[in-house]
């Protein structure tokens, strides 16, 4: 959860990044804008790719523990700790 609140930080700043992307008139001349927006937009891609890949990732181990934990559950089914951590693998996923 950490690691995805910081991967989010240039989503959660897109003001501030189109702000200081996009050129005043005084520096028109001295900036592309055109490059400027187009690294801003390849960061903003390679944040999302970086970012899906490691939800999917989180997803698939998550959805692991749970298949175990059922087939757990499906040998004992009058334990509650191992029923409510299935449930809360479940509410993770």
């Amino acid at each position: 959860q950490e690691l995805l609140r910081v991967m989010r930080t240039i989503d959660d700043r897109i003001v501030h990044e189109l702000n200081t992307t996009i050129p005043t008139a005084s520096f028109v001349g001295k900036v592309d804008p055109g490059q400027t927006c187009k690294e801003l937009y390849e960061s903003l891609m390679d944040a999302h790719t970086s970012r899906e890949r490691i939800i999917k990732n989180c997803i698939s181990q998550t959805s692991a523990v749970v298949k175990t934990l059922k087939e757990e559950r499906e040998k004992a089914h009058e334990d509650a700790a191992l029923l409510k951590q299935l449930r809360k693998e479940q509410t993770k996923v």
